[in-house]
């Protein structure tokens, strides 16, 4: 699908900034177990991709309303890889998602349908030694946390190449969501091809893909990293995916 074009209805505009692609390479086999059944995960390199995204939510708002300070920006931190529904359909699945904003984790979780979870966040950006850290602790499960620290190259950010293993993971402008009876809904999430640069990794501890890796996997630190200055969005609303 064209980054820039859907025929869906558009839900709701909001911006990405400050994007951290971390991505561990999974066991097809072991990361299946964690798909419902209509899903098979999409493999690049005969691996499945298992990704850890924290990222700055800005201007969120439904199409029919102006941002709102104090409620339009937040943090936010998704776990996801990248799947096939048996009618054909690639997307992004999202395990969870963790934003500091208790009104967008309650939105989110009764609108779209997707595992938001209430989390405390924070960002510190040294420009001067432009080192960016990300923190999270879910509010609920103490004991779930990430902490990420990063060093922004000089280079300028560029666009994948097609056929590129950066191209399989950052190239996504669909996602699937299922309800509470197990119907599956999709939303297009339209913006540029994003621009990139791959990232140093001065330090990444994080407890949320451990149980998705399996048990073997708890040490492995990610195996590709990159950093997006970010995208402004447009999101489709969701419609229910036909079977096959």
């Amino acid at each position: 699908m064209n980054s820039a074009l859907s025929s869906k209805p558009t839900a709701g505009f909001q911006n990405w900034r400050h994007l951290v692609f971390l991505h561990w390479r999974v066991d097809p086999e072991v990361l299946q177990e964690h798909l419902p059944g209509e899903l098979t995960v999409e493999t690049y390199e005969g691996s499945a991709w298992l990704a850890l995204v924290p990222f700055v939510m800005e201007r969120v708002r439904p199409w029919w309303s102006p941002s709102v300070p104090g409620i339009s920006w937040f943090l936010e931190t998704n776990v996801r890889t990248y799947v096939r529904h048996e009618s054909g359909l690639s997307a992004v699945w999202f395990f969870s998602l963790d934003a500091n904003s208790r009104l967008a984790v309650r939105i989110a979780r009764a609108f779209w349908k997707l595992n938001y979870i209430d989390c405390a966040m924070t960002l510190d950006f040294d420009k001067e030694s432009r080192t960016l850290h990300y923190n999270g602790q879910r509010r609920h499960c103490p004991e779930d946390r990430y902490e990420v620290r990063i060093d922004l190259p000089n280079d300028q950010p560029q666009p994948a190449s097609e056929g590129s293993l950066e191209h399989f993971l950052l190239e996504r402008y669909t996602l699937l969501t299922q309800t509470p009876c197990g119907s599956f809904l999709t939303a297009d999430v339209m913006h540029k091809p994003y621009c990139f640069v791959p990232i140093t990794l001065l330090h990444c501890h994080e407890t949320y893909t451990q149980r998705l890796r399996g048990s073997s996997e708890k040490s492995t630190l990610p195996v590709h990293a990159a950093w997006s200055p970010g995208v402004n969005v447009r999101v489709s609303a969701l419609q229910r995916v036909e079977g096959p």
